[in-house]
């Protein structure tokens, strides 16, 4: 299946409505849950083929945080919501007033705070894609690595099993002043979800 030569345009109009849904229900929750604004700028949604995930977040031996967990119900899939080093520190800065972790020293604390943050995104996109769809989507309890790119997606390999060819990429960018911290959201459904999920939205196949 290729899903950038049928209805490439139309599927991308639908999913960037459930990204823009997604992040303002996710900025919602965490101004909630920091007790003050968070801005989200609207977010670049794109598809593209698993094995480009790495290179989209600065190549496989690129160092970052993860946030992945797997989707369950009626479409499968697993989610990475990954962050490159710099834009990890300006979120424990701006964000939630943590210092900066030296050398990828991060404290418990910090890494619990980006966990959360992770964990709300995941919520708040399955959420809206799951409203979007009438498809029963669950997350499960998410986990958190520092490590290069390369290792994180091959340790999701053996944990997942086999990953759907293509993914879901959701670019999000945190505003803080004058201050922009971006983390990349995946979406990468089980093979067949992608079909269920766009039957689900009304969408030729």
């Amino acid at each position: 299946m290729n899903l950038f030569r049928n209805n490439a345009d139309f599927k991308l109009d639908v999913l960037r409505e459930v990204g823009n849904i997604g992040a303002g229900n996710a900025a919602t929750a965490l101004s909630t849950l920091l007790n003050k604004p968070v801005d989200m700028a609207v977010p670049t949604v794109n598809l593209l083929p698993f094995e480009e995930i790495a290179e989209r977040v600065g190549g496989s031996e690129a160092v970052v945080i993860a946030i992945f967990l797997r989707v369950e119900g009626d479409a499968p899939g697993n989610m990475f919501f990954i962050l490159n080093r710099e834009p990890a520190r300006r979120i424990l800065q701006g964000l939630l007033g943590f210092g900066a972790a030296e050398n990828d020293d991060y404290s418990e604390l910090e890494l619990s705070a980006l966990n959360e943050i992770g964990n709300i995104l995941a919520g708040s996109y399955l959420s809206s894609l799951a409203d979007f769809t009438g498809l029963r989507m669950s997350p499960t309890v998410p986990s958190l690595a520092v490590d290069m790119a390369g290792a994180i997606l091959s340790y999701g390999l053996l944990q997942f099993g086999t990953m759907g060819d293509d993914a879901l990429l959701i670019d999000t960018t945190f505003l803080e002043g004058q201050q922009e911290a971006e983390g990349h959201f995946f979406l990468i459904p089980d093979p067949e979800s992608f079909d269920k999920l766009f039957r689900a939205l009304g969408v030729p196949i």
